[in-house]
């Protein structure tokens, strides 16, 4: 019995040392990867807007952009690739009323697994699809570009 506890406590000691040092690396923030909408390019790239967080997706720029409607972001992204370095993408577009003019719409967009910086994964077989959108030259899109 008195070997049990004189090993008991050197092995607890170890084992503890060793699950600390085997904890999973930390994962990426937490964002929401439903895709809120989806588009299909000329090159056959289906790109999803997804829900995501405060950082990149739907809920990014519908808040910080004021864009709230599917089609702001999917009509640019059924057009040809404006600008592209390696899997990021750009998607340029334009919206129009009678009565206050025009403004473009800039999509961009990451046609991989991960983002950029590592720290967002779609998972396998997915991309990351939307990373924000928003009206050129302006903070937030004008409220009549929802309309």
């Amino acid at each position: 019995m008195r070997h049990i506890t004189e090993l008991a406590l050197p092995v607890a000691v170890a084992t503890t040392l060793l699950i600390g040092f085997a904890a999973p690396a930390h994962a990426g923030p937490y964002w929401n990867k439903n895709a809120k909408c989806s588009a299909t390019d000329p090159d056959g790239r289906t790109i999803p807007t997804r829900v995501g967080n405060g950082e990149l997706g739907w809920n990014h720029f519908s808040g910080k952009h004021n864009i709230k409607k599917c089609a702001l972001v999917d009509v640019p992204l059924q057009g040809n690739v404006d600008k592209k370095n390696g899997a990021d993408m750009q998607y340029w577009g334009w919206v129009s009323n009678r009565a206050h003019g025009r403004v473009k719409v800039v999509v961009k967009a990451r046609y991989a697994r991960k983002t950029a910086d590592g720290r967002y994964d779609a998972g396998p077989g997915q991309v990351v699809g939307v990373i924000t959108a928003y009206c050129n030259g302006m903070r937030k899109c004008p409220h009549w570009v929802n309309e």
